[in-house]
């Protein structure tokens, strides 16, 4: 692995030098507080030092609508929608970020393939960016660090202000051929980046919690506060959810087939023909939506499918926390024990 010193006034040479390989993507101001993934058409309005997009970066991969099949009712003919396989190199890009496209590949690329992920995702390349933890950012507690390189081809690292380039990949050492901005360096460790919120236990404890979790008073006390509106899996960048419907145009002659994201949070999420909803009750969906970040994927791949962002904490217009729910279960499971041990 090199590493390089890089001025940050350097850094938008480097986002234009990027723009040789494709597209580039990176963090944008959106209004006085909010930040979002945008294509790079001045590389001088590029953020480096942001807390967190509002939607994450899987929308590059899995738009909120897209268009699937054109299709014709005259004929009876169908049309898919073809995925250009285009060079884009996102820049910017957090840790916990890009942990949550590794977890998303699995889910899109495991068993049956989806295929305009795989288009999107192919030619893709990736250049990480150390970040400040804000009081919403957990991802250390969930085996993230700020400096995990994994999946990134380029990383810049902050010291003092400017900048520390690691090349990771050959695909890296590629990007930055002719970039003549770069000394040779010696790596240095940066210290004072604590987080703020952490979960209690170290993630690996966490499914044998929630083993024991399903029947917690916990549920109800959280879904007593939550309305329902869904921000929580919109924005979170390991939910996938989608619901798929065809649009007939007014001549009834044509028309076509999309999807589009969908919150298990909603409480039409569960509901089938008939009437039946399978999670009708608040209580249900927010306890689902916690098993599928801590324990039904976990158990199979042995990882959280929470990436420790705090979207979900961030942007909940009831102030619910994931962090706070999951420490009032281990609370609980404390408590339990402590209750089994004396009554021994």
């Amino acid at each position: 692995m090199e590493c390089f010193s890089l001025l940050r006034t350097d850094v938008p040479a480097l986002i234009d030098h990027l723009g040789a390989f494709g597209e580039v993507v990176a963090p944008h101001a959106k209004g006085d507080v909010s930040y979002s993934f945008e294509t790079v058409g001045d590389s001088s309005l590029v953020v480096l030092d942001y807390n967190r997009t509002l939607l994450p970066l899987k929308k590059e991969f899995l738009p909120p609508v897209e268009k699937l099949v054109s299709f014709s009712l005259n004929d009876l003919t169908s049309t898919p929608v073809e995925i250009p396989i285009e060079p884009k190199v996102y820049f910017a890009i957090h840790s916990y970020e890009m942990q949550s496209i590794l977890r998303l590949d699995h889910s899109m690329l495991s068993g049956n393939v989806e295929s305009n992920y795989l288009k999107r995702r192919t030619k893709s390349r990736f250049v990480g960016i150390s970040f400040t933890p804000d009081e919403f950012h957990f991802s250390e507690s969930v085996g993230i660090a700020i400096e995990d390189m994994e999946g990134f081809d380029l990383f810049l690292n902050e010291v003092d202000g400017d900048y520390q380039l690691y090349v990771l990949t050959e695909n890296g050492r590629l990007l930055i051929h002719g970039f003549n901005k770069l000394k040779t360096a010696e790596p240095e460790i940066v210290e004072g980046r604590e987080f703020k919120t952490k979960i209690r236990y170290h993630y690996n404890r966490l499914p044998r919690v929630f083993q024991y979790a399903y029947h917690s008073d916990v549920w109800a006390e959280v879904a007593s506060r939550c309305v329902s509106c869904g921000a929580c899996n919109l924005t979170c960048p390991t939910c996938f959810c989608f619901d798929v419907n065809d649009e007939v145009t007014i001549t009834a002659e044509d028309g076509k087939r999309q999807r589009s994201w969908d919150s298990c949070m909603l409480s039409t999420f569960a509901e089938v023909a008939g009437g039946e909803n399978f999670r009708e009750n608040t209580i249900n969906r927010t306890r689902h939506r916690l098993y599928r970040k801590f324990k039904y994927i976990t158990d199979e791949e042995g990882l959280p499918w929470c990436v420790g962002c705090g979207r979900c904490t961030a942007f909940c217009p009831a102030g619910i926390s994931l962090p706070e729910i999951v420490n009032d279960l281990i609370h609980e499971d404390e408590q339990a024990q402590l209750h089994q041990r004396v009554s021994v």
